[in-house]
């Protein structure tokens, strides 16, 4: 990602809270929901065959709600298919981690257990993930995770 990048995302959101295990459920379902329903399919003018997880409308820091976008990124919202929506993203300092290993194992999960427990000067902006090409083997991935700091 470039220092100050704009960029726009479609797909499918819920929103959230990392309370009570509520994420664990609704992350995981909106996750089977885009890929059994082959919604990536379906996203006009993709710009890319990443898969972004989007964290944002944060109502505070990571344990009150927040809204999980899903989907992919895209050249321009001009097009947002029905049951979809669209969102304008533009990056300013973020930091990268790289969560490695199994996907079903709890991987990323374990990674942001790491991030949270770390603290930082998070902005609470957005956060998000980039499922890209080393992704591809859910047993031996790498994940992108990148924290919008100050």
């Amino acid at each position: 990602m470039k220092k100050s990048e704009t960029f726009h995302i479609i797909g499918i959101d819920i929103r959230t809270s990392n309370q009570e295990g509520k994420a664990g459920q609704d992350i995981p379902a909106l996750w089977n929901r885009f890929l059994s329903q082959n919604l990536m399919e379906k996203i006009p003018s993709k710009a890319g065959s990443e898969i972004f997880c989007i964290y944002t409308e944060y109502e505070g820091d990571h344990n009150l709600p927040y809204t999980c976008l899903l989907g992919c990124k895209v050249a321009s919202l001009e097009s947002i298919p029905e049951g979809m929506r669209g969102m304008t993203f533009t990056t300013q300092k973020l930091e990268k981690y790289t969560a490695k290993g199994n996907l079903q194992q709890g991987a990323v999960w374990q990674k942001w257990l790491e991030i949270w427990e770390a603290g930082g000067d998070r902005t609470y902006s957005f956060d998000f993930e980039v499922y890209g090409e080393k992704a591809q083997n859910p047993e031996d991935a790498e994940v992108d995770i990148y924290i919008s700091v100050n």
